[in-house]
């Protein structure tokens, strides 16, 4: 177990960052300071409690977390957190990104942001620490072995993390499904916006917005943006005579510039980086 009063901080280097996950950072904070994040992180980040108690406040709501819970924040959401009161808050934290991270999320029925639970039985308590333990005798850095224990952890916390208020989320994801689908077969149009999609749903873009949050931690044009970029990555895989700026249009993207910057932010690829790759 990590001494108490030892902070331990690890940062990835650059030569992981084709890995399917690649890690950012990880550590154990003996004494949380407090953080405000109003754009939220630039990758996935995992955040949970060692020993103490924090709270957590986002999309206007307030979490506590206590021992055996935790938060996985997708990138971009604002948020902010802080120890309850004097006594030392302690928390383990993982922040990572990778070529295949939001695919590995979505299959997992995990690519929102979410709050989680578990028994205190569960390997999930300790499992950060023994990632650091392990990091600490390896010369690895960040490579393989980090990327297979980032992955082995979100299998774990899969398995084991019961979600809060789950029911809500699904109910969420039952009255979007007719959209997602819809979504799903018009991608290619690059006219469509925020109204045309509340329209199909039959509300007001603003509650729509609030249903993408809620659900999925992305706004309704951010969740369209993945989906396009998704729908390219298929493309470029299955028609290889296809060029970029041809691929770029049928995924519904206006001007290939901004498909290529887009494409490279969501993947750190670029397209035909991604094509040579696969």
């Amino acid at each position: 177990m990590a001494a108490d009063t030892v902070r331990r901080i690890v940062f990835a280097q650059e030569s992981s960052q084709l890995l399917p996950i690649t890690l950012d950072s990880m550590g154990y904070n003996p004494d949380q300071e407090r953080v405000s994040r109003p754009q939220g992180f630039h990758t996935y980040h995992w955040l949970q409690t060692a020993h103490g108690e924090g709270i957590l406040r986002l999309d206007g709501k307030e979490l506590r977390l206590t021992e055996d819970t935790g938060i996985l924040l997708t990138p971009g959401t604002p948020h902010s957190y802080a120890a309850t009161s004097s006594e030392a808050w302690r928390t383990y934290y993982l922040t990572f990104g990778g070529t295949s991270a939001a695919h590995i999320l979505e299959s997992l029925g995990m690519n929102a942001s979410l709050f989680y639970r578990w028994e205190s039985e569960a390997p999930l308590s300790h499992m950060l620490d023994g990632m650091l333990d392990r990091h600490d005798a390896s010369s690895d850095m960040f490579s393989l072995g980090e990327s297979s224990d980032a992955y082995r952890f979100l299998l774990t916390l899969h398995k084991y993390g019961q979600l809060h208020n789950n029911a809500a989320i699904s109910r969420n994801v039952d009255k979007l499904q007719p959209l997602l689908r819809w979504m799903d077969s018009h991608y290619s149009d690059p006219g469509i916006g925020l109204q045309d999609l509340a329209a199909r749903l039959g509300v007001s873009g603003r509650h729509l917005n609030s249903l993408f949050l809620q659900t999925f931690g992305l706004s309704p044009y951010a969740y369209f943006v993945r989906l396009r970029i998704r729908k390219s990555k298929e493309l470029l895989v299955a028609n290889p005579r296809l060029t970029v700026k041809a691929v770029s249009q049928l995924a519904g993207f206006r001007d290939v510039s901004h498909f290529v910057a887009t494409f490279r932010k969501q993947s750190a690829l670029t397209p035909e980086q991604f094509r040579k790759l696969h």
